[in-house]
């Protein structure tokens, strides 16, 4: 349990001392954030604030696993790993959309094919090395069963579960994406949803089937949980240190480069701790988000009306007056109630099986 604890503290320690280095880098080199003219008024001021922050949390997280295993002795596990690799794999594709904005001062960045594409290249190795690599058990990082706060039904097959995969890394990629446009909104959101995946891991460790105290019914079959636990208390950590220098008035921005990388790593926590529908209530706040576009872009080709003043749903409520900081602080509250809500049915569901 050590190794959880020295995992939070140092991804903690580097991030909060290495952004506002990051910061000072980025604001010499002239790397600010490109603002819409199409946006809320309120938010031309932040024009030029540098960009590409994600970069701080991404090196911290890596560097505080590595720094974990080599303090502790411990063995880097095939899960721990594959969720790094998906983590920083997101990461790139959006340190180039980022790159391409600023130095083109083209706001779209990336095009979409080009960006769909390295989505899907780093998105279909993860899936594809997690049926792999099976441990003595013959218990492989992922599993091509459907879960929910186990795996559940039938196995849908490696293909399907390809595809699955797929959904799942754009789907929390994007919705970050989509959330990350007020102050610390989707960093404090994010601290939250890993919180409650170093519980949830934790407790899989715990009540793990190959724990000949704990197998029988309600145990859990995921390959490395507590590596799991680690990783997710390193992105916790990272992410708390970066939250300092992101919160209102932010000093800088996660960037896509961050707000890919943190939808890719919480969409691998889900796959290989075996919680994939689960993720959808405990990052609720990123789902609710999402649904706001999808349902504002289909009023609007359906019947030529908007619901909303703006989508993302963050902008209707600035619109509507609400301050920006208000609005951030009441959508921590409602993720902090997701988080609850869904480390709770997990609970429920092992309580349940016993």
């Amino acid at each position: 349990m050590s190794q959880i604890l020295f995992s939070g503290v140092i991804g903690l320690f580097l991030s909060l001392i290495g952004t506002p280095l990051l910061i000072k880098l980025l604001a010499r080199r002239g790397y600010g954030q490109f603002i819409r003219d199409d946006g809320p008024q309120n938010h031309h001021s932040k024009r030029g604030t540098p960009t590409m922050g994600g970069i701080a949390f991404i090196l911290a997280t890596v560097a505080a696993y590595a720094l974990t295993k080599l303090l502790t002795g411990s063995q880097p596990s095939f899960s721990g790993v594959l969720v790094l690799f998906l983590f920083a794999g997101m990461g790139l594709v959006g340190f180039l959309d980022d790159y391409i904005k600023i130095v083109k001062q083209r706001s779209l960045g990336l095009r979409a094919k080009a960006k769909m594409a390295g989505q899907l290249i780093v998105g279909v190795a993860f899936a594809v090395l997690s049926l792999n690599f099976a441990n003595l058990r013959g218990l492989t990082p992922a599993s091509t069963k459907l879960s929910f706060t186990q795996d559940f039904g039938w196995s849908i097959g490696p293909v399907l579960f390809v595809i699955w995969a797929l959904f799942m890394i754009l789907a929390m990629s994007n919705g970050v994406n989509l959330t990350d446009g007020l102050d610390g909104l989707a960093t404090g959101a994010s601290v939250m949803v890993f919180g409650a995946y170093v519980f949830i891991c934790v407790w899989e460790y715990q009540e793990s089937c190959a724990n000949p105290f704990t197998a029988g019914p309600g145990c859990y079959e995921v390959r490395d949980p507590l590596d799991l636990a680690v990783v997710a208390a390193a992105l916790m950590g990272a992410c708390f240190g970066f939250l300092w220098w992101n919160t209102s008035p932010a000093k800088i921005f996660m960037g896509d480069t961050g707000s890919l990388a943190l939808g890719g790593a919480l969409a691998g926590l889900a796959i290989c701790s075996r919680t994939e529908l689960l993720l959808a209530i405990l990052g609720g706040l990123f789902v609710l988000i999402t649904m706001s576009v999808v349902i504002q872009v289909g009023s609007f080709r359906l019947t030529g009306k908007r619901v909303f003043k703006m989508a993302p749903l963050q902008h209707h409520f600035e619109l509507k007056g609400w301050s920006e900081v208000l609005v951030v602080v009441r959508f921590w509250i409602i993720q902090g109630m997701c988080a609850i809500v869904g480390v709770g049915i997990f609970y429920a569901g092992w309580a349940a099986s016993k």
